[in-house]
């Protein structure tokens, strides 16, 4: 198999040139003019006194020269049985000079790498052909296939590609003359579309010129997707790479969600037909029974890198190290470095043959603290290299986290936020605005929360579907949206209290994984909908207690949204009002058309 590289299709002579005086036209640096002697390029050298070879031999004596009167002179105060810390002042002299002519050397080695790269910075910033590196980045980002490292690619000819009868008419889209033109050396391959940001300096711009030109290299029109009224420079390096505009996604509010004594107007994000007013009708349930009541079991992100050594006993070494309170301290001291508010609260570890997993625990702050956790991480591995010189780092993530994936040890041990939500539902409340009963509630939980489950092999699904408000919350939020794979565990329990008249329902959580601050959490719409909940940013009082109120937020929630849906089911009333809210008046077959 021909795993190689192809080279860029070559252009015609004439097409070439075209191209290339185009681009320098469009992209010449402002005042510089056609014909004109280029500058000469300036040299690191030129801010020394002296000339280069003359200054390189003053300090290579220098250097050496005051070393070995150091040297000679520390070996007379052994000799002697002199404190070595006792110095006069030549010899202070002499060691100013050493750290001297030492931070000199160690930037004349570095002379060369500022001279190539003040001369590369020089060139024209467009100019993707100078070197074969370049061609091949060109090429990568021509291929068609779904990865850029697919073996035997071959890649089509545009015209293939864009067949003139789906081309998506310029004219429908009015750009300036040189973004025009840019989104044809786009198009044709000249200029990476990754690129566009770093060089235009402009991301709004090259969202635009991105998106143009990806309707004249697929044929397909996006004029549908919104691009205007976003900012583009705030998702930059953070949340979203190559953008061509913005989804829209309603929200909508469920509330007020009376919990532990506070109102919360919900904000939940989703294309779910019933789901918030199911959620909204929980949330009166709740209210109307007096609210409910949460509790923060734990909260520590985690991170388990995966270790290797030449034999099983090594590995069990190093776990009984790790494990060992005497050594706890010095390991949180080193832990701790990466963030004022990561906080080393344990490691648990399990071994694999030679191989040991260290799942790593810590606070956060108001942070989600993915990577605040992996720098902590980074520290101790660094930290273990010294003593365990064997130790091979096969990756700093070994799955025993463990992240976005469903695993029996968040379900146990928890991760991010646990959370337990209680509240009891009146008689009175679940007859008028559930209208079902308590006793029907309570078996029907039974057979299919824990027993369906059960029969399904489920693994922290023992809910009806709390998914669905932990997705809608997630995305309003500005949350990880992958994340509600593991924050969706949850174990809903209902049984008759008071002599069988009141319905006691709760909701426990063990791995809610949000954060306040970073990520999504930035952006104007996902802002707001934290500051309508009155958790926006970091609280400086009490750091983490706005990500911890946000986490038994979304379990009050999720409570609500289980008691209204078990009711729906136990009363027969799923289908109809699915068929009545979940259900489009469009002519479907006229959007297709």
């Amino acid at each position: 198999m021909d795993v190689r590289r192809r080279p860029p299709r070559p252009l015609p002579a004439t097409a070439d040139a075209s191209l290339e005086s185009e681009r320098h036209r469009l992209l010449k640096p402002t005042g510089a003019v056609d014909g004109g002697a280029p500058p000469p390029t300036p040299k690191a050298s030129d801010a020394l006194p002296l000339p280069l070879y003359l200054t390189n031999g003053i300090f290579f004596t220098l250097f050496f020269s005051v070393a070995y009167y150091l040297l000679h002179r520390w070996r007379d105060k052994i000799r002697t049985h002199t404190p070595l810390h006792v110095v006069t002042l030549s010899e202070i002299a002499a060691i100013v000079s050493l750290i001297a002519s030492f931070i000199y050397l160690l930037g004349f080695f570095g002379i060369d790498f500022v001279q190539s790269f003040i001369s590369r910075a020089s060139h024209d910033a467009w100019d993707v052909d100078d070197d074969a590196s370049d061609h091949f980045i060109v090429d990568e980002d021509r291929r068609r296939g779904p990865c850029p490292a697919a073996i035997e690619c071959p890649v089509p000819p545009i015209a293939a590609i864009t067949s003139p009868s789906k081309m998506v008419d310029p004219a429908r889209v009015n750009l300036p003359e040189e973004d025009e033109e840019i989104v044809k050396l786009v198009v044709s391959g000249t200029i990476p579309s990754y690129s566009l940001e770093s060089k235009l300096g402009d991301c709004k711009r090259a969202a635009s010129i991105r998106r143009e030109a990806l309707q004249r290299l697929t044929g397909k029109s996006i004029l549908e997707l919104p691009f205007e009224g976003f900012d583009y420079q705030a998702i930059l390096g953070q949340c979203c790479e190559m953008p061509v505009g913005y989804v829209q996604i309603p929200v909508g509010i469920a509330g007020p969600l009376l919990l532990d004594g506070f109102e919360y107007s919900v904000p939940m994000a989703t294309t779910e037909g019933c789901l918030i007013a199911s959620t909204n009708r929980g949330c009166k349930a709740i209210y109307a029974s007096g609210g409910a009541t949460s509790m923060l079991l734990r909260d520590g992100m985690t991170r388990a890198p995966v270790v290797r050594f030449g034999t099983a006993k090594r590995a069990a070494e190093l776990k009984f190290f790790l494990e060992n309170p005497e050594n706890f301290e010095t390991l949180s001291v080193i832990f701790n470095r990466s963030s004022r508010f990561a906080r080393l609260q344990g490691i648990h570890c399990a071994i694999a043959g030679k191989n040991l997993y260290m799942r790593f625990s810590c606070s956060t702050g108001d942070a989600m603290g993915m990577n605040m956790v992996s720098k902590g991480v980074q520290n101790v591995l660094d930290f273990l290299q010294t003593d365990f010189p064997d130790m091979d780092v096969i990756g700093i993530s070994g799955n025993f986290c463990s992240d976005k994936k469903p695993a029996a040890v968040n379900w146990i041990e928890g991760r991010g936020k646990s959370v337990v939500c209680e509240a009891i539902i009146k008689e009175d409340v679940v007859r008028k605005v559930l209208k079902t009963t308590t006793a029907a509630l309570v078996e029907l939980n039974m057979l299919k929360n824990l027993a369906g489950s059960a029969v399904a092999g489920a693994l922290g699904g023992f809910n009806a579907h709390a998914g669905n408000i932990v997705s809608a919350l997630f995305i309003a939020t500005g949350q990880d949206p992958a994340q509600n794979v593991e924050s969706s565990h949850c174990i809903t329990m209902m049984e008759a209290v008071n002599d069988g008249k009141d319905l006691h329902v709760s909701v426990t959580m063990p791995s809610i994984e949000v954060g306040t601050v970073g990520g999504g959490t930035q952006l104007p719409s996902q802002s707001a909908c934290l500051n309508l909940l009155g958790v926006k940013g970091a609280n400086k009082d009490s750091p983490g207690s706005n990500s911890r109120l946000l986490a038994t937020i979304i379990a009050g929630s999720v409570l609500a949204g289980e008691l209204s849906l078990m009711s729906a089911i136990a009363a027969g009333q799923l289908v109809n009002s699915h068929m009545k809210y979940n259900r489009s008046s469009r002519d479907v077959s006229k959007v297709a058309s």
